[in-house]
């Protein structure tokens, strides 16, 4: 053997060149993936791991949505207005009126004070129907009652992100991290406590998102098979087809439709994930070797997709307003008929039912638009990302020393590492063209964007539970990155268990801390007082 071969053995690196007796490989994974191998050879192990690690967080999600929720006995913020209506819409059909302190007879177990007059509403029926379900299982007079269908869809909305983290990372292990994350966060929470409607608006939205994620992947199959086809015939795929039947975003319809008609900010879900898809359709026609990709995508596909999307989730909005149509005595529901100006010209045939219902929708908008009350809970939504006023919806002095109080502090470390989190989203889309990234950013965008272009508008911070799933989930990709793999050399490895142990832990432990104040457990004022870290949370 020359020098020369010498010299490139050890250059190479190549242990089968290298001089002298062969090194034993470096170890790879840390001492628990050793264990967790051994573990997994039981199949017994792999399904209890599988399907019992996430419903042991369902659990959890429940236990702290659920243990006390008629508690307290009283409308706290918003509840004043969604009970209520509620009520009235089970037994009129429309939001009636109440009188004056209807919060007292309400709560003392003497709901029927209201009246039959229509009342002006700001939002669409069907959060307030679902709300309804609960009035009718347990009764009106138990606060319970009030809350129990919002609980239910804190509940699913963290089986909803389970279901998402499994799609997007395929291990049981960042599913479990992301749902147990929402699980104990205590924006999450307490939304999930208040009979307000923004959890169901989340939990639509979410959905929406997740079919999204299924169409996709169901068009590319379906149009790796087209061109297929085309190639085998000796036909051109220049443009790409127009995939008429997509049940998945029909489903993404029904769910966006269904967001709308819980609040209006729903129709920005169901605006950007729109266009995220054509955009998706767009690079899966560029992979494919379409040539025309992206005026297939838009001038083909495009329509195809408006089509299967908009008109059903329109349809869905209006049909949550079934009982305002079937009855006469909603809001404006005879607004042509007491002498305001019909359409005409082309629009004449519409039913003045629909043109009523019509008007009623714009006022509605106005008001949102136009809408701006001072309120000393109010949050611009520049400030959501870095929690800076939260909302306080109960304050009760229950002796010289006790206090019990509900207020939507979230979990500063959760929250903050997801506004991290968010923006390392953006970095890891660039650099590493990570479509999981991709996703998550544009359902943040879609809950929380819109809201930057009405500055003026009174909003509180906990209207950000319509993007929180997002954010918990971009700390989860950013902690599975961090994790690595057992395949990682042990060192790295073993670091990278322990950091995101420790992080896991020390949110944890923030949520016990802060669990009295979302939940309206007797506490100190001392104890209260050591939660306001910041002046503006007081």
């Amino acid at each position: 053997m020359s020098a020369r071969d010498d010299f490139d053995q050890v250059v190479t690196g190549d242990p089968s060149r290298r001089l002298g007796p062969p090194r034993a490989p470096a170890p790879r994974g840390s001492r628990l993936d050793d264990a967790w191998a051994r573990w997994s050879a039981d199949p017994r192990f792999s399904r209890l791991w599988r399907w019992g690690a996430p419903a042991l967080v369902l659990l959890v999600a429940a236990v702290l949505r659920l243990w006390n929720l008629g508690h307290p006995h009283a409308l706290v913020f918003d509840e004043t207005y969604y009970v209520k209506d509620a009520y009235t819409l089970m037994n009129l059909g429309y939001e009636g009126a109440w009188p004056d302190e209807a919060n007292a007879a309400f709560t003392g177990g003497d709901p029927d004070v209201y009246s039959s007059d229509a009342s002006f509403i700001a939002h669409p029926p069907l959060g307030k129907w679902i709300i309804a379900l609960g009035l009718a299982a347990f009764g009106a007079e138990n606060a319970l009652g009030w809350r129990i269908s919002v609980a239910v869809a804190g509940i699913l909305l963290v089986a909803a992100t389970m279901l998402l983290a499994r799609m997007l990372f395929r291990t049981t292990t960042l599913t479990v991290i992301a749902g147990g994350l929402l699980a104990i966060e205590g924006n999450a929470i307490v939304m999930s406590r208040v009979a307000l409607l923004d959890t169901m608006l989340a939990l639509f939205a979410l959905l929406g998102a997740i079919a999204i994620v299924l169409d996709q992947r169901w068009s590319r199959r379906r149009l790796d098979d087209w061109i297929a086809r085309r190639e085998a015939e000796g036909r051109h795929t220049d443009w790409g087809p127009a995939l008429l039947w997509r049940p998945w975003l029909l489903t993404a319809a029904v769910a966006f439709g269904a967001a709308s008609a819980v609040k209006w900010s729903g129709f920005y879900f169901l605006a950007v994930f729109g266009v995220a898809s054509i955009v998706m359709d767009a690079l899966a026609r560029r992979r494919a070797g379409i040539a025309f990709w992206a005026t297939g995508s838009v001038l083909r596909q495009g329509p195809a997709s408006f089509v299967l999307l908009v008109p059903l989730a329109a349809v869905v909005n209006v049909a949550s307003w079934a009982g305002w149509f079937a009855t006469a005595g909603g809001y404006y529901r005879s607004w042509v008929q007491n002498g305001n100006p019909a359409w005409g010209g082309v629009l004449e045939w519409v039913p003045l039912s629909f043109q009523n219902w019509w008007h009623y929708q714009s006022a509605m908008y106005r008001y949102h638009v136009g809408q701006s009350s001072p309120h000393s809970y109010e949050s611009p939504a520049i400030l959501w990302p870095f929690s800076a006023r939260p909302t306080s919806m109960f304050y009760e002095r229950l002796d010289d020393s006790l206090v019990q109080t509900i207020t939507g502090i979230p979990n500063p470390l959760i929250w903050w590492a997801g506004t991290a989190a968010a923006l390392f989203l953006v970095v890891r889309l660039v650099l590493a063209r990570d479509g999981r990234a991709a996703v998550l950013i544009v359902g943040f965008v879609a809950g929380y964007a819109p809201w930057l272009l009405y500055p003026e508008r009174t909003m509180f911070q906990f209207y950000s539970i319509a993007y929180e799933p997002y954010l918990v989930l971009a700390i989860t990709l950013a902690l599975g990155l961090l994790l690595g793999s057992p395949r990682d050399p042990r060192p790295r490895r073993t670091v990278g268990l322990a950091v995101v142990g420790v992080f896991l832990g020390l949110c944890v432990a923030l949520s016990a801390f802060f669990l009295p104040l979302w939940t309206a457990m007797p506490i100190s004022e001392e104890f209260l007082r050591l939660h306001y870290w910041f002046r503006s949370w007081i």
